[in-house]
């Protein structure tokens, strides 16, 4: 092992990276007992068709897209991150329980949408307080061990939520139970958040995109197009029941599929800080590359298709940590909150078509294809990025 291996490891995170990590395991927490049984509820229980879902769903993730660049502009201009973090936290966790005793999909949708509403105020200034917090050297280790949080709240969650159902709950006393880590995530930021330096108002009035550095710029752009090309999970767990996964087992794939990003996320953002960001990306991506050409022509066993799944969920944990580490080493300490917007704005408005274009792919000309194609863009996407990315490109201003 070489020397100096163990140094990161023996680091204690910072106060801040460690409090939001908790933070991120209970909210996740609290929301995976809802997300999965989200489109049960609007159609069995309330009536509503697969459009309303659509519709619900679509005005939530926009909503927040837009919304993350907006808070991320306010951190910048000397509004409080602690205070946008708390706020937008105590926004979604204060409506989300709220969903079980709606009387009609209007309900639903508006909830949802205050719930999304707390997931854009919170998410750029959350990135930028971890990427300040870390600083460089340990950037990657400290968004790895966020990610790797997240993913475990991703993995109780679910299973908190079929305990409930097993022990002959309600769907509105689930969602009624998502209350208590939401509770909690709201005791952790209020006492145990650093509330941080007072910060001047250093970023200008108006936002144009042209003054941001010109690499950052192309970053953000490269990582949008990496989300367009990106196959949502959801279209794997399509093909896996396709493949001859029986559907009884699709909640317990998709866990062990957010328990392999929960262990995965941390080493890889720690060996971004050891080797750098872009020999993590390079191998990342070119690992998802692969398992998508082996989505596209294989028809694997019981075995393969878990395989299959679960290498699919680990490529995405392997890249994430070094994916927004590279935004936090380009973007100045005034636009760092500008920046995570942009960037979390951009890859969810364009993760939306590409989803869309996906399926019509799949609709139209197979599976195969579909794959095939989100292969090759995903793989012309990583060489632009590497270009913008290298450190031998010359910067443009």
């Amino acid at each position: 092992m070489p020397a100096g291996w163990n140094a990161p490891l023996r680091a204690a995170l910072p106060r801040t990276v460690l409090v939001l990590g908790f933070v991120s395991l209970l909210n996740d927490a609290a929301s995976e007992m809802i997300t999965p049984l989200l489109p049960v509820f609007l159609t069995a229980t309330l009536g509503a068709g697969p459009a309303i879902v659509g519709l619900v769903e679509g005005i939530a993730e926009a909503t927040a897209s837009i919304l993350k660049l907006v808070s991320g502009r306010l951190a910048d201009r000397g509004v409080s991150a602690k205070g946008l973090v708390l706020g937008g936290y105590g926004v979604s966790n204060l409506c989300r329980p709220l969903i079980g005793f709606s009387a009609g999909w209007s309900a639903v949708l508006l909830l949802r949408f205050f719930d999304r509403v707390g997931k854009g105020l919170r998410t750029a200034p959350r990135d930028a307080l971890i990427a300040a917090a870390a600083g460089s050297a340990g950037r990657g280790r400290a968004f790895g061990f966020h990610r790797s949080m997240d993913h475990a709240g991703a993995v109780v969650g679910p299973l908190l939520a079929f305990a409930l159902l097993s022990a002959g709950a309600g769907l509105e006393h689930v969602f009624l139970a998502s209350a208590i880590p939401g509770a909690l995530v709201l005791l952790l930021l209020m006492f145990g958040l650093p509330a941080g330096p007072r910060r001047t108002p250093t970023a200008p009035p108006r936002f144009r995109w042209r003054e941001l550095h010109g690499r950052l710029r192309g970053l953000i752009l490269t990582t949008g197009l990496l989300a367009l090309a990106s196959v949502p999970e959801v279209f794997v767990v399509l093909w896996a029941t396709q493949a001859g996964l029986p559907v009884a087992w699709v909640p317990l794939v998709w866990a062990a599929a957010s328990l392999a990003k929960m262990i995965i996320a941390m080493p890889a953002g720690m060996l971004s800080d050891r080797l750098g960001r872009l020999p993590l990306l390079v191998g990342g991506w070119a690992a998802r590359v692969s398992v998508l050409l082996l989505l596209a022509v294989t028809a694997p066993g019981t075995i393969g298709v878990w395989a299959l799944f679960l290498a699919y969920s680990a490529t995405l944990a392997i890249t994430e940590p070094a994916e927004r580490s590279l935004i936090g080493d380009h973007a100045a300490e005034h636009e760092r909150g500008t920046a995570y917007g942009l960037y979390h704005l951009v890859g969810g408005l364009l993760a939306l078509p590409g989803a869309v274009l996906f399926g019509l792919l799949w609709q139209g000309f197979g599976s195969s294809v579909a794959f095939f194609t989100a292969a090759v863009v995903t793989a012309i996407s990583a060489v632009l990025m590497l270009a913008v990315a290298s450190p031998w490109r010359r910067d443009a201003p």
